[in-house]
């Protein structure tokens, strides 16, 4: 559609104010909808709740009386009679109004209800019967110069002159299939909503063509990353790996099974896998990852494998020598491997004498080459940025890639965020692991949590104590690791309490896990640096300060950082949230252990931004779609447009041009962007 300034009324000047806030073109205009609606509908006395906000007619019914407070502060109340409730209205800095009532009047105003007072405490007022029309006003974000007054009148200019210029942009069986309103209907309703059920149908119509359109994107990625990368197919006997896999020392889940499945067939296709393994923590996919690994190395390629902390590379080193040290050659290579040790390391993994090679960054290195990689698994892979992950994807021609994760991503964004991706699930936990019990305790029960920590280490057994900051702030009252590490000193004097937090450098922080793990310290004080993958079986009870300045799906990864052993294992949350929602989520903490169900839960609590932190996201934006509350739309539309793309009828129909045409400006179809 035109430039903006087309539209009679909006001149150069306009257009530029215009600009500011990202608005173009005429369409741009069109659909720059609300971000919330004002609801002016009369509303019965009787059924508005306390504290609603609500817009009442009412006749009035005595002088209205205006008393000052402070420096010119006042406030006028007039009682009014609404149907058979006698009330009052308060305007805080409005004695002017006090002429314009006349006893008897009807007068119609909002504001927010007080049931308890029978008390209005009013924002707006008109001297008149109540008007039926416009009583749902959309509300628009504004920015810059521009105001809501002006920003209404331009919508409605660019409405009168070209609403009949506003093509559809679905195809019509998809119109019909969803019984979805037509887009030049939908775009009048979002800014002139007749009714709520009116403005739900225009809402559900965006909502799908939105996250239609993202998907389409998403699933072209997918296509076109699948069919340009050619993968190398693993060829291996499969009985060699089934002896491996009966060798381990635990029959796989269901969950394993499936899982392992689904990675082996990618392997065994000729295009380059690329999926995301989501299980919660000691759901078991280290074992998983063997698996694959394993596979790798029957097929004659090598395996990587990359983690974002030293700690953890050495435990995964540990775990892999376990498990398939006594046939595969395992190597580790951190920033602390140097000198001769590295030279020797790095050359033999250029000859193809490592089969697997466990470590962090030092692997995206540019003197680091592999003679054949055919796997590259990252653990915990939101922690590695997209660049390193491409650099690693690069050293071997076209090797598979698995990431890995034990923070339990909502199914919802797992498509959003990770849609360009398959993503498998182990959803099951392995048999006899014992659930961790959760307890919620406010800070001045402490000297009975201590207490209680104080018999599980009298029976031989360790513990965490975590704290969300190093040291004061401002800010936050945050009792500091430091502090702490002081306080459980003194009130344990008979044993050893180390500290860790992210200022100490890695051969610090190495040595304090070294003497955890060896028993040599029994109580750990650290902030979160402890939260990805340590392994202590002997680690039994976890205290957590501030649990209210965790999300749940953080809470529940510090959490599983106990009951990795035969012994029952506690965590106790020592928090006193405030807000409905701080109390809410201590609330789940104690009653579940399913991550799954936390990091659904906790997206609803958050929003999706937050549940990721918006820079590193990922999330796109989206004008009318909610990713927590359509998350049944955006299954739809996944299904859709992965069938869409696959079809004849996509390419060629002239039904799809919009769609086709809305890919090519995206950047997403080769062909010259149209207008």
């Amino acid at each position: 559609m035109s430039e903006v300034t087309k539209i009679k009324g909006i001149g150069d000047e306009k257009a530029a104010s215009l600009s500011s806030i990202g608005i173009n073109s005429v369409s741009d205009l069109l659909e720059y909808f609300p971000f919330r609606y004002e609801d002016y509908e009369l509303k019965d006395l009787a059924d508005v709740k306390h504290e609603e906000r609500a817009t009442l007619e009412g006749k009035v019914h005595s002088e209205p009386v205006v008393r000052y407070y402070g420096k010119k502060k006042s406030r006028l109340s007039v009682r009014l009679l609404v149907g058979r409730f006698l009330i009052t209205a308060v305007f805080f800095n409005r004695a002017f109004l006090k002429k314009q009532f006349s006893l008897g009047q009807t007068v119609t105003v909002t504001g927010k209800w007080d049931q308890h007072k029978m008390t209005l405490s009013a924002s707006e007022i008109a001297f008149a019967s109540h008007d039926p029309e416009g009583t749902i006003e959309p509300v628009y974000p504004v920015g810059g110069d521009i105001t809501v007054k002006a920003i209404k009148r331009y919508i409605q200019l660019a409405l009168q002159q070209f609403a009949n210029e506003i093509e559809e942009s679905l195809p019509p069986q998809m119109l019909e299939r969803y019984k979805l309103m037509d887009k030049r209907e939908a775009v009048q309703t979002m800014h002139a909503p007749q009714s709520h059920d009116h403005l739900k149908q225009a809402r559900r119509r965006f909502v799908y063509e939105e996250l239609l359109q993202f998907q389409l994107k998403m699933q072209l990625f997918r296509k076109r990353e699948r069919e340009n990368t050619k993968g190398s197919s693993h060829v291996y006997k499969r009985s060699d790996l089934d002896e491996f896999i009966s060798s381990l020392p635990f029959p796989l889940t269901g969950a394993q099974d499936r899982v392992v499945e689904e990675i082996l067939k990618d392997m065994e296709s000729p295009y380059r896998m690329n999926r995301l393994l989501q299980g919660d923590v000691g759901s078991g996919k280290t074992v998983v990852a063997a698996i694959a690994l394993y596979a790798t190395y029957l097929s004659g390629n090598q395996g990587a494998l990359m983690v974002p902390t030293e700690i953890l590379a050495e435990q995964h080193f540990e775990s892999f020598e376990d498990l398939v040290g006594n046939t595969l050659n395992v190597e580790l290579l951190t920033g602390s491997v140097k000198g001769k040790k590295r030279r020797e390391l790095l050359e033999r993994l250029a000859t193809s004498e490592v089969d697997l090679l466990i470590g962090t960054h030092a692997l995206i290195q540019d003197e680091v080459v592999f003679k054949h990689l055919g796997l590259v698994i990252t653990d915990e892979q939101h922690r590695f940025g997209v660049k390193q992950r491409r650099v690693l994807k690069e050293k071997g021609l076209t090797p598979d890639v698995l990431y890995m994760t034990a923070t339990p991503i909502p199914r919802t964004l797992a498509i959003s965020v990770f849609g360009d991706m398959d993503v498998s699930t182990i959803d099951e936990m392995p048999a006899g692991r014992k659930p961790i019990e959760t307890y919620w305790a406010k800070p001045d029960m402490l000297s009975r949590v201590l207490d209680f920590v104080t018999k599980e280490l009298d029976q031989g057994r360790q513990g965490y104590v975590i704290c969300p900051l190093i040291e004061e702030s401002e800010k936050l009252d945050v009792q500091n690791a430091i502090d702490v590490h002081a306080q459980m000193q003194t009130a344990l004097p008979h044993y050893q309490v180390g500290l860790m937090h992210g200022r100490l450098t890695s051969d610090e922080k190495e040595a304090i896990m070294e003497a955890y793990s060896q028993n040599d310290v029994q109580l750990l004080v650290s902030t979160t640096v402890v939260e990805v993958g340590v392994n202590v079986p002997n680690a039994t009870i976890m205290v957590i300060y501030d649990a209210e300045r965790f999300g749940l799906a953080q809470l529940h990864q510090l959490r599983g950082r106990v009951g990795r052993g035969k012994d029952q294992s506690y965590c106790i949350l020592l928090a006193d949230p405030k807000s409905e929602v701080g109390k809410e989520r201590m609330q789940i903490m104690t009653e579940s252990n399913d991550g799954f169900v936390l990091s659904q839960r906790d997206l609803e609590l958050r929003g999706p931004g937050d549940f990721f932190g918006r820079k590193q996201s990922g999330l796109p934006e989206f004008k009318v779609a909610d990713l927590v509350h359509d998350y049944r739309v955006l299954e739809v539309a996944r299904n859709d447009a992965s069938a869409l793309v696959e079809s004849t009828a996509f390419w060629e129909d002239d039904a799809y041009r919009r769609l086709r045409t809305y890919l090519m400006n995206e950047g997403v179809l080769s062909g010259e962007k149209l207008d």
